[in-house]
């Protein structure tokens, strides 16, 4: 890749008047040795999946695996529909499409990692909720799919995506920074706009542990999924607005990963803290060891803490 930072990609947007999608096809082309159109063709793949996903987690609310979770997208779509959700009713869908994407991915369906499977639901469910919004073809949401992709290399080879390595700000904090960003330039932004929402959207969730429960992706994942959705819309409209990353982008990606590493143990998917040993977080992995030991291997009913 011509660039390791956002900033050199910004500069290189600029100087040869191109997208930050058009510049990363360019790139991918190069660096993998297929075809333009085979790049491309690849990318819609992988739409059409997270769209499968959403419609699948929308309308099929399964329980997971594990009996943690399940149900909850479709709650909150419901609500977004009947009601009068505080949120806005597209912000509120977008949380119910990403909470759908990660249900799916919890009882084990196949979703697209993006970053992470941990943080599957973020960029679907900002893509497909705004694709309903306004519109646009699925050869748009492709090109935003490069713009994302393009902003989480950066991410990846600057810092981590790693809940284990980086806390919970490496997973949804990463996805959040790739959805908010990518939204910004499908709506018109220019290249610095969309570094500006990378920047305020990491600056949001610096610090976030990873602290799963019984050491699975679902809770608090699932819940922070959705929320990481409406986080995103937010940080796109700031940049579009405007509104400036004070500390630039780049220097937030280092910060990111200096906090990570001064992280403690407990803090890094271990679930030996956070929400993972709380009472009911203790109580709750109690029950799915005593299932397991049981020789139950999947629970149909969400379990009961």
């Amino acid at each position: 890749m011509r660039f390791q930072t956002l900033r050199q990609l910004a500069e290189l947007c600029r100087s040869e008047s191109k997208t930050v999608a058009s510049l990363m096809i360019e790139e991918q082309v190069k660096e993998t040795g297929e075809t333009r159109e085979r790049v491309i063709r690849q990318m819609a793949e992988y739409y059409q999946t997270m769209k499968e996903a959403v419609r699948r987690g929308i309308e099929q609310p399964t329980v997971s695996r594990s009996g943690l979770t399940g149900g909850d997208a479709g709650r909150v779509a419901s609500f977004a529909a009947s009601g009068d959700p505080s949120s806005g009713q597209e912000a509120c869908k977008a949380m119910a499409y990403a909470l759908a994407v990660s249900e799916v991915n919890a009882s084990m369906g196949r979703v697209v990692a993006t970053p992470t499977a941990g943080s599957c639901g973020i960029i679907p469910g900002v893509f497909v909720s705004s694709q309903e919004r306004f519109g646009w073809p699925d050869e748009k949401l492709v090109e935003g799919l490069f713009c994302a992709g393009a902003i989480g290399y950066v991410i990846a080879n600057n810092s981590s995506i790693s809940g284990a390595e980086g806390g919970c700000q490496a997973e949804v904090g990463s996805a959040i920074g790739m959805a908010a960003g990518a939204l910004v330039e499908m709506r018109g932004g220019s290249p610095e706009q969309v570094m500006h929402a990378v920047g305020l959207a990491l600056k949001n969730t610096l610090g976030l542990i990873c602290d799963p429960v019984a050491g699975l992706v679902e809770i608090p994942c699932i819940v922070r999924n959705g929320l990481g959705a409406v986080n995103a819309l937010a940080a796109a409209d700031m940049a579009l607005a405007g509104v400036r990353s004070v500390i630039p982008s780049d220097e937030v990606i280092g910060v990111m990963l200096s906090v990570g590493r001064a992280m403690p143990r407990e803090h890094r998917e271990t679930a030996l803290g956070g929400l993972a040993q709380t009472p009911t977080g203790r109580k709750l992995t109690e029950q799915l060891r005593a299932r397991k030991r049981s020789g139950t291997d999947e629970q149909k009913e969400p379990v009961q803490p």
